[in-house]
């Protein structure tokens, strides 16, 4: 059945005309967003949304959602680059892999760098895509039977795992996730009208855009963060006349076979690291690289420039990509900023990320086609098998110059071009003058976010959450005979319920993260 599935996403995706070139055009843009310093997946894909909204009916929903997944998944990948030939993390996913990436390039082998960065992404993102396309729809068979109190517990349980767990600090992930919440309540109440939080400002009526929002958290702060930095010229300049060097440029086949195991495993840390809401790519590069780096035989040679410090976290970063999308497909709650857009995309196409997208449903026209909702997932799937490939390719043959060029590209020009893209995309997401402030403020917002340590992933996420939040516990007030009590009763309507499990499980995770210093402080002194 999973196999005709499989079968049939790839006869959906070859069957548009737009969603193919597409996912070959968004392997090369996320590539080369994530080679630029500074910026992410996230960046682009915040850019490029509200396009590929106003354009949806014509180029089918598959095309766009499919457009934007791959980004995320190419965008990954690219931020290697940046961090093997710069010395500077393209993404936070890429962090790890600068302590040996860009040794190898000063000893003159930045081909050999970016070739096994290149095979580990992509050995990592296929082992993660084949965990979501076999984990999401068994999960989902599951959950379909949740109600409104369950709905509400999970949604409850992934505020504080989020809140608790994507932060050095559990107290300022805990503010960043209220925060996103605080502004998500602000506009009209679906349920009696009355709009809450304007100040009097009729723009905010509908309340806060999505776009301008993440345009300003991940895109404008970012912008205002590389006008202070100075320029690395010396890095780049290196990085940038060493790509002529030939020798010792192929990641071998000894090479290969020799990190198999260990991308194996870190591709393990990655899936399961990506399925945990809030924590991603970042998270996961380092618990690879210091795992594997503790079991390694040569452990005194990491951070001098071999193979698996690289191989490590690429392959475990990029597997983070398909299992994050999973507590999205099957609870609804976005396991990474890039799930949190992509909700914007599956709404737009009348479809509702949770356990009952699979379910069989009133078939959507796209691409001049019928398309039920599980062939239209399918074909997503499909979409990042086909992206994996694609980036995969373009990587391996071009990335030196990729490389080249962005190292050529003037900063001064740069990222002041990227400045007014990003306020026109602001604008154009609903035509608003007031978007563009929005846009502004939230740059400010998220500028200081990140000054100060504070979490934007978890603001971003909280934001988009909420509305379903509240809506679960409303739904839940009015079958409730007990009041508060239905979320802490494991049963109700006469059918067993799992809310009191969740909760649990978010207070048991909030009070390990909040003693596990005073325990790792514990066995420091003894």
């Amino acid at each position: 059945m999973i196999f005709d599935d499989i079968f049939g996403g790839f006869a959906t995706l070859f069957s548009d005309s737009y969603a193919i070139w597409f996912v070959v055009l968004a392997s090369f843009v996320g590539i080369v967003f994530g080679a630029l310093p500074g910026l992410t997946a996230a960046a682009a894909i915040a850019m490029m949304l509200p396009i590929l909204i106003a354009y949806n009916d014509e180029i089918g929903g598959l095309a766009g959602l499919a457009f934007l997944y791959v980004i995320g998944k190419s965008g990954r990948y690219g931020g290697s680059i940046a961090a093997i030939l710069f010395n500077t993390p393209g993404t936070a996913a890429s962090a790890a892999t600068m302590q040996d990436g860009y040794p190898m390039t000063q000893s003159g082998r930045p081909g050999k760098a970016l070739k096994t960065a290149t095979v580990a992404s992509a050995y990592g993102d296929y082992f993660g895509e084949f965990v979501l396309i076999f984990g999401a729809v068994a999960i989902a068979a599951f959950t379909r039977q949740f109600g409104p109190p369950e709905n509400f517990a999970i949604y409850l349980m992934a505020f504080v795992v989020i809140g608790s767990v994507v932060n050095d600090s559990v107290v300022k992930g805990i503010i960043s996730t209220l925060f996103g919440a605080f502004i998500a309540l602000i506009g009209e109440d679906t349920i009696t009208g009355q709009f809450k939080m304007t100040m009097g400002i009729d723009e905010l009526e509908s309340g806060m855009a999505l776009v301008p929002l993440l345009i300003g958290v991940f895109v404008i702060s970012e912008v205002i963060i590389q006008a202070e930095k100075a320029a690395k010229t010396s890095a780049v300049k290196y990085a940038a006349a060493s790509l002529d060097d030939p020798t010792s440029q192929y990641f071998t086949w000894s090479e290969f076979k020799r990190c198999v195991p260990l991308m194996f495993r870190s591709s393990i840390y990655g899936s399961l690291i990506g399925m945990m809401p809030g924590l991603g790519s970042s998270v996961a590069c380092f618990v690879a690289y210091g795992e594997e780096k503790r079991k390694a035989k040569n452990k005194e040679k990491w951070g001098t420039g071999v193979v698996e410090g690289i191989a490590a976290p690429e392959s475990a970063n990029n597997a983070v990509s398909g299992p994050s999308m999973i507590p999205l497909l099957t609870l609804g709650i976005p396991g990474s900023t890039i799930a949190a857009v992509l909700i914007g995309m599956f709404l737009v196409n009348g479809l509702q990320p949770g356990p009952s997208i699979f379910a069989t449903e009133p078939p959507l026209f796209m691409g001049g086609q019928l398309v039920s909702p599980r062939e239209f997932i399918f074909g997503i799937f499909a979409a990042g098998l086909v992206g994996i490939a694609c980036y995969a390719l373009i990587g391996y043959f071009a990335a030196p110059w990729i490389g080249r060029t962005i190292a050529l590209l003037p900063t001064q020009y740069l990222y002041p071009f990227i400045f007014i893209i990003a306020l026109a995309a602001s604008y154009s997401s609903r035509a608003s003058i007031w978007d563009v402030g929005f846009a502004l403020l939230f740059g400010l917002i998220g500028y200081a976010m990140r000054r100060t340590n504070f979490s934007a992933a978890a603001f971003i996420i909280a934001f988009v959450l909420t509305s379903s939040m509240e809506e679960a516990f409303r739904q839940s007030m009015i079958i409730s005979d007990s009041g508060l009590m239905i979320f802490f009763s494991f049963e109700y309507q006469n059918k067993f319920s799992y809310a009191p499990i969740f909760l649990i499980i978010g207070l048991a995770v909030l009070v390990m993260r909040a003693v596990s210093p005073y325990l790792g402080k514990g066995k420091s002194n003894a």
